[in-house]
């Protein structure tokens, strides 16, 4: 790994959350693809992958929402505790959970940062990146973040990406200027 001076070789913890399809992931991959270029340790725990793999057997009840993240804080907080940037893309509806997230790291001395991805609702529904606001008008599923099952937007992230109103790469670049600012990358 090679530390650029001025730079840290700490760990972070970076939770991207927004509603589905607001550009978390495509952020998410866009930024770790820099930084690896760069020379970081970077890994994303990728809402969608995690559900397949980590959360498997997992629903969608708040009770099971909640238990995701907790398993995907846990192995952010463990990866960054260990001088990993950690990219963590995921929904995260609930305040309380994303707040569970940070006491956690808070509690082991690892930062972590919470980004809203603020893209509203009609713009992820003409996104549609998975036909999930199709399945939902269709009658087909129930349970959309956003729709008809709540999202609880951040109130104090430390920094909120306008994806509606700039490119993919402009929204990943806001967020290397985050990291750049706190120093985990310089």
């Amino acid at each position: 790994m090679v530390v650029r001076p001025g730079s840290c070789d700490c760990g972070v913890t970076v939770l991207l959350t927004g509603l589905p399809s607001a550009g978390k992931s495509t952020i998410a991959r866009l930024l770790a693809e820099r930084l690896r270029g760069d020379g970081h340790r970077v890994e994303v725990l990728d809402g969608d992958v995690m559900r397949e793999t980590l959360s498997a057997g997992l629903g969608f009840s708040r009770e099971d929402r909640q238990e995701n993240l907790r398993r995907i804080g846990l192995m952010a907080e463990v990866l960054a505790r260990n001088g990993v940037i950690v990219l963590v893309p995921v929904i995260a509806p609930y305040a309380e959970s994303r707040d569970a997230v940070r006491q956690r790291h808070v509690t082991s001395g690892t930062t972590f940062l919470e980004v809203h991805v603020a893209t509203p609702a009609e713009v992820c529904a003409q996104r549609d990146v998975k036909g999930l606001y199709a399945e939902q008008r269709a009658g087909e599923l129930k349970g959309l973040t956003g729709v008809d099952a709540p999202y609880e937007r951040p109130g104090e992230p430390e920094l909120v990406i306008p994806a509606h109103r700039q490119s993919a790469a402009e929204s990943a670049s806001m967020l290397m200027d985050l990291l750049t600012a706190k120093r985990f990358v310089a």
